[in-house]
């Protein structure tokens, strides 16, 4: 075993660690779900950089790069404007909101804050995390197929095994608590692997002087697609529909259940500001690292490498090949922590959509707050479970995370979003426009991403996110009206 293969195992061994040394911390819901909201601006904004950037930044985002070429650059901008209009628009007055309606999830947040007797928005927000998070953590599961194929060359079932079980161990045993405090840790090393390994191939390609433009023209020929063009070799409407697809990815970010919860479980809205600088400072140079990472690896083994091997696991086998094992070994569990930080995460609030949201609330049962943490436990394994077939699934049928992390994206950011930005900025926004963009975002996505003719015109982050803000908007004044 090499120096690389052992670093990985001795850090996954250390994460199970973190969760059995916190599984006593949590003894109510509060604790199990929001870290009793006693996190520092620190914790919480790395806990929200590494939860929000999975794999999908450090293996399909890369992949991307490779296979679209400078095209994926509005994807890059989208993502950064998301992350800082999330913080700006959404964090603060969450915050402030949650507390005030004594909430522990945006499902009851929404519930209470519209004195929703029906509990139609309850069950309905709650069916939609549920649905969409399965197709998420999924794509964790399979990116840790990819990861352990390059690292331990097993092969890609038997790697979805081996992360499904550990991310599932470690979400089980600590709950927030853990999944934030390894949240901190995983975080600086995702911002290490994205920041020193494009500068390690910079240095690379200058000293073998190899030009990126060159590269990105032989590209042309391997992928057929005008790699160096930033608007992919379109003009005129569809040079600026790619663009906003690109850019679309931005929307995503005012509605992921996962990262919003975290501006829930800071200490303080004061020290939202701090926590802001924090996830801004770390989104600008990882971002556009993840980006460089993927470009650095087309020119480094030339488009015709990635003709055989997936261009998704350029990551790991560029770190294993320019770094010294200790730094590769390093920042490949970086990756795994990329995928861990975003499947723990969504893994607990499908739990608390579940157990909270509709058995405890939804159903009226009259449950002690350890009995609600046992349910929670076993909810995790079921759905993570569910969450292992899917991924299987998706290796069989050769769907890459990016097109599964897309959709999930896309429904749970044009659900959430367009209700979260009206219900926190717009006091005119009714219980039923919120119900109407909910369900606009949800069927929207589904609808646009099952039909080529659609898909091909425009994204469905785009489209669902668009149509939502309308439905909000539109019934929220026809209720005003009527009234």
């Amino acid at each position: 075993m090499d120096l690389i293969s052992i670093i990985f195992i001795v850090y996954l061994s250390f994460l199970l660690l973190v969760g059995l040394l916190t599984y006593g911390f949590s003894k109510t819901q509060e604790d199990y779900l929001l870290a009793g909201r006693k996190l520092g601006p620190w914790v919480t904004a790395f806990s929200e950089r590494a939860s929000g950037e999975s794999a999908w930044l450090l293996l399909a985002l890369p992949g991307a790069a490779i296979t679209i070429g400078l095209g994926e650059l509005w994807s890059v901008i989208g993502i950064i404007i998301g992350i800082i209009s999330s913080w700006y628009l959404i964090a603060e007055k969450l915050r402030i909101e949650t507390e005030k309606f004594n909430a522990l999830t945006i499902p009851e947040f929404l519930h209470r804050r519209y004195n929703d007797r029906s509990n139609t928005i309850r069950l309905f927000s709650s069916l939609i995390i549920a649905f969409f998070f399965l197709f998420y953590v999924s794509a964790q599961f399979h990116a840790s197929g990819k990861v352990l194929n390059s690292l331990f060359d097993l092969t890609p079932t038997i790697g979805i095994s081996i992360g499904a079980i550990i991310i599932i161990i470690y979400t089980l045993m600590g709950g927030f608590f853990a999944v934030a405090w390894t949240d901190l840790i995983q975080g600086i090393l995702m911002i290490g692997t994205l920041v020193i390994l494009p500068l390690a191939g910079f240095i690379e390609l200058r000293n073998s002087d190899i030009s990126i433009m060159d590269g990105f023209e032989s590209a042309n020929l391997i992928f057929g697609n005008h790699n160096h063009d930033i608007f992919g070799g379109n003009q005129g409407i569809e040079a600026f529909l790619l663009a906003l697809g690109g850019l679309s990815w931005g929307f995503g970010y005012l509605g992921q259940p996962h990262l919003v919860i975290r501006y829930m479980a800071i200490r303080s809205s004061k020290e939202v500001a701090i926590a802001r600088k924090i996830a801004i400072c770390w989104a600008i140079p990882g971002i556009t690292g993840a980006f460089f990472v993927g470009v650095i690896a087309l020119m480094y083994f030339g488009p015709e490498y990635f003709q055989t091997i997936d261009p998704e696991q350029a990551m790991p086998i560029l770190a294993s090949t320019l770094l010294h094992p200790i730094l590769a070994g390093l920042f490949i569990s970086g990756a795994v922590a990329a995928m861990m930080s975003t499947a723990d995460s969504q893994l607990l609030v499908s739990t608390s959509a579940i157990t909270e949201d509709f058995i405890h609330q939804f159903l009226n049962k009259d449950i002690s707050d350890r009995s609600l943490v046992k349910i929670s436990r076993f909810m995790i394994v079921i759905l993570g479970a569910i969450a292992y077939g899917i991924a299987l699934y998706s290796e069989i049928a050769g769907r890459n995370i990016f097109s599964v992390v897309s959709y999930a994206w896309s429904g749970l950011g044009s659900a959430f979003g367009p209700v979260l930005v009206m219900t926190l900025w717009w006091k005119k926004t009714t219980r039923n426009g919120v119900i109407a963009g909910l369900l606009t975002g949800f069927f929207t996505t589904i609808i646009w991403a099952n039909i080529p003719q659609l898909k091909s015109l425009m994204t469905e982050r785009l489209s669902s996110f668009i149509l939502a803000f309308l439905a909000v908007l539109l019934i929220s004044l026809y209720d005003k009206n009527e009234n």
